[in-house]
């Protein structure tokens, strides 16, 4: 009896194990939302109907196609955050004096954390005065006018960095200045080319692998005339955050006090979900810690039999020149020619 205890409790808690890394966004019960999952990737081929697709029924052809897909995570080179911060005052001196103080305190605090002024840039969006309504009460009437009470100064602050692990640094600069609204943070890669161009040259090696592999299958890559379609992208971290909400909205408690479920507000949660591998014939850097800029680039040939040529056929002329002689009684001898046509 104790052994299968023993039995029953390593299969409860091995399945706990699994269970951890399988995560909330993909759970498939009716109190979960699943909004903006993609329903791509690598976890879809332990189903069994996916496992059945990928046996698919190949059609013969002698038109050959090649088409190969290279994609290449790269890290940013520098990174910019944008924050967006007001600040209200009674006059426009006060405001942008007020302003100015919050803008110099973030400075300085990421001065002393490595990120140097010149890094650091404003990008003014508005400076407009702020109106109530001030009612003048009169004998028989009201005046109703608008009178300036403040002024409103909208600001951007941007500051590059080149590490992911300053921006805990910036977060905190900003916080301690009243500074809460992220707006995004841009990716940038110094040489770009220098990608293209390696992934130009996988492509090219992969080509002509698979050409040599044909011209082994009995194909002779010279009696065939070529079209050719290529594209090239680039994608950055923004363009592939996908939300989900994980909870479970039933209350035990409700049921023992046998009251009402209060429901409350859901939690939003996002992660990143990159561009999976299982299209790619090359990847280059595949494992990945952060978020990265992913580029690629595709090339497709089509390879189709040149038409034969036929030779032209000798002609042989079978027309006949019909002539007749006619020899007089005195002997002269008169050549005349035969009419066949008619």
């Amino acid at each position: 009896m104790k052994k299968i205890n023993v039995v029953l409790l390593l299969l409860f808690c091995s399945h706990l194990l699994i269970a951890q890394h399988k995560g909330n966004y993909n759970q498939i019960t009716p109190d979960i939302s699943r909004q903006n999952i993609l329903t791509s990737g690598n976890a879809n081929i332990y189903n069994p109907v996916v496992q059945q697709q990928i046996h698919k029924v190949l059609h013969a052809s002698n038109i050959l196609t090649i088409d190969v897909k290279a994609l290449q995570n790269v890290n940013a080179t520098t990174y910019t955050a944008i924050f967006n911060f007001s600040q209200i005052g009674p006059t426009a001196e006060k405001t942008n004096a007020l302003m100015k103080a919050r803008v110099d305190s973030i400075k300085l605090r990421l001065n002393n954390k490595g990120i140097s002024q010149k890094n650091i840039a404003i990008d003014v969006i508005s400076f407009v005065p702020n109106y109530e309504v001030e009612v003048t009460k009169k004998l028989f009437s009201k005046t109703f006018t608008e009178v300036p009470k403040g002024f409103e100064l909208q600001q951007n602050i941007h500051i590059q960095f080149t590490k992911t692990n300053q921006f805990e640094s910036i977060l905190e600069a900003c916080a301690k200045s009243e500074v809460y609204n992220l707006v995004k943070v841009d990716y940038f890669i110094e040489n770009i080319q220098a990608v293209y161009k390696n992934l130009q040259n996988q492509l090219l090696k992969l080509i002509e692998d698979k050409k040599a592999y044909y011209k082994v299958l009995g194909f002779d890559m010279s009696n065939y005339n070529v079209a050719i379609a290529d594209d090239k992208y680039c994608y950055f971290p923004k363009d592939f955050y996908q939300s989900y909400q994980a909870y479970n909205s039933i209350s035990f408690e409700a049921l023992d006090k046998n009251k009402g479920v209060t429901t409350a507000k859901k939690q939003t949660s996002y992660y990143y979900q990159p561009l999976t591998y299982e299209n790619y014939d090359v990847v280059v850097n595949p494992s990945i810690l952060e978020p990265v800029v992913q580029i690629g680039m595709n090339v497709k040939l089509v390879f189709t039999p040149k038409p034969k040529v036929k030779k032209p056929e000798p002609i042989t002329k079978t027309d006949i020149d019909h002539k007749y002689y006619v020899i007089s009684p005195n002997g002269t001898i008169d050549v005349k020619e035969l009419n066949t046509k008619n």
